[in-house]
């Protein structure tokens, strides 16, 4: 179960970051990656929402703590990046 207790880190340091101005850098396949800059809206048991404002337009997107791990989605806060290696 140390994958489980990987994506509990994950979850618990988002935790603190909540309502927060994030960065977020996600590689979406096929050299298709995307930076966009927005606020952690609200956490729940497997994803994590993250809400941009682009050009007046919300927008919501949703990602995983298995995309943090595997860094698919790599988030900055203000004090740094979170990675793959949590801790």
């Amino acid at each position: 179960m140390v994958a489980r207790d990987v994506l509990f880190e994950i979850r618990k340091k988002l935790e603190a970051h909540l309502g927060e101005n994030i960065k977020l850098k996600a590689n979406r396949g096929r050299r298709k990656t995307y930076e966009k800059e927005g606020v952690l809206e609200s956490l729940y048991p497997s994803i994590f929402i993250v809400r941009v404002n682009e050009n007046n337009y919300f927008q919501r997107l949703s990602f995983s703590y298995t995309d943090v791990l595997t860094e698919t989605v790599e988030l900055s806060f203000d004090e740094g990046t979170m990675r793959r290696s949590v801790g």
